[in-house]
């Protein structure tokens, strides 16, 4: 049988590592495909050393790629909304396949991408867009396709996982972290999408539509930052028996979806609290499975090249299927989607650690609980240290129980209020995860 012929766009760190592991690994991938992969053209820039490309056909124009009529399946590995949406769906139009790792497009343009791709009988395969070279994707489309999903909680971002990690174990602060992360080429320099959670929420929306049976709702997607984290904040959950990391976390609820990105406290005897430096981790609960762990590499040249690579072995093996009964691209048929909405992030229900500053003055703590107790807000424990020596202030630390964000809210006001509160209340969600 002929091999089938496939276009790289963008040779990159992640392009560069899918044609090494495809020429490397050429004989085993074609045993596992059925037939023969061969690279027809590579369209890049700038030439990487680290691939020997001699005897491929290049091209600077992406575009030429999709147009190619010898090729089969184009690979999208340049990244961005919208040249990258533009050269995918050209592709389709020309009736090519496509692989892509471009969790941003995805999570942005995927209904229209998939829409376009039933129309022209295509696939479109994005397991690489989410956690490199974890294969959490199939896992949720395919694996656990016999469950009604309850949630999912993961590590999504390894460069704010690295940044928590060291503010942990070694008392940094986070700028120091950052500058470090972006010397050791961990954040770009401009690390907005890392450190905001914008990278974790685009792959956050992709993880949910899979398993809700969703459309892709990224803008409805709930974001926060690590970037007003301390290391007092740290070490604070850390003497209450938690750790804190940058948690995705989505949750079907009777009301709604949750979609939200967030600093979060995790029993620091839960699997996924122990995920540490740039890895990530996936956790699934479903209601037959129960709760399942998907940890590993979240990128890396070829961490994700095998994701691509692995896509690229399932798009070659279904091209000859009726396109009527492959996998859906979101786990579920497209005319089964459902409407739940997704919900905003002050219905959207949690426990919580608040750290009040607060001068040391008799009958401070009663307030507080008064506050918390007029709407519902039950304390789960409390930690009040010493006055600090510098002002004076008292670091009153409170976990509550679970309640809706509204009425978080609602109290903080109340408590930044008070004459004895000074600054602003920090707070921080917590996740049991079990």
């Amino acid at each position: 049988m002929k091999p089938v012929k496939v276009g790289i766009c963008g040779l990159g760190t992640v392009g560069g590592g899918t044609f090494n592991v495809l020429q490397r690994n050429a004989e085993e991938i074609a045993r596992r495909a059925g037939r023969g992969i061969e690279v027809a053209q590579i369209a890049m820039r700038s030439q990487n050393p680290n691939c020997q490309i001699t005897g491929t056909p290049i091209t600077a124009d992406v575009f030429e790629v999709a147009s190619n009529p010898e090729i089969d399946i184009v690979i999208e590995l340049i990244g961005g909304y919208t040249i990258a949406r533009d050269l995918v769906l050209k592709a389709i139009d020309n009736g090519k396949h496509v692989v892509t790792a471009n969790k941003a497009l995805i999570a942005v343009h995927g209904n229209e991408i998939f829409a376009k791709a039933r129309e022209k009988g295509v696939i479109v395969a994005f397991e690489a867009a989410v956690a490199g070279g974890i294969p959490v994707i199939k896992a949720i489309r395919e694996g656990l396709s016999a469950n009604r999903i309850n949630w999912l909680a993961g590590i999504i971002n390894g460069t704010g996982n690295f940044i928590l990690t060291e503010m942990r174990d070694k008392g940094r602060a986070f700028p120091d972290v950052l500058a470090e992360a972006q010397a050791l080429g961990y954040a770009e320099a401009d690390p907005t999408f890392d450190v905001e959670g914008i990278d974790a929420a685009h792959k956050l929306t992709i993880l949910a539509s899979i398993a809700f049976g969703i459309p892709l709702q990224f803008d409805k997607a709930y974001t926060e930052g690590i970037t007003q984290l301390t290391t007092a904040d740290v070490n604070y959950a850390e003497a209450l028996g938690y750790r804190i990391k940058h948690l995705g976390v989505a949750r079907r609820t009777a009301d709604g979806i949750e979609l939200r990105v967030h600093p979060t406290l995790i029993p620091n005897d839960r699997l996924i609290a122990n995920v540490n430096g740039v890895m990530n981790a996936v956790m699934v609960n479903g209601d037959a499975a129960g709760s399942t762990l998907y940890y590993g590499a979240g990128a890396g040249m070829e961490p994700t090249a095998s994701s691509v690579v692995a896509d690229l072995v399932d798009v070659v093996r279904a091209m000859t299927s009726d396109p009527e009964n492959r996998v859906p691209h979101l786990a579920f048929q497209p005319d089964a989607l459902s409407a739940h909405p997704i919900l905003p992030i002050e219905a959207c229900e949690s426990a919580y650690y608040l750290r009040i500053q607060a001068k040391d003055h008799p009958g401070v703590l009663a307030q507080v609980a008064s506050i918390l107790s007029e709407r519902g807000i039950n304390i789960e424990s409390i930690m009040q240290k010493e006055a600090e020596e510098q002002d004076g202030l008292v670091p009153m630390i409170l976990l509550t129980h679970r309640v809706v964000e509204q009425r978080i809210d609602d109290a903080i006001v109340a408590l930044e209020a008070l004459q004895d509160v000074i600054g602003k209340v920090v707070r921080i969600r917590v996740e049991q995860l079990n």
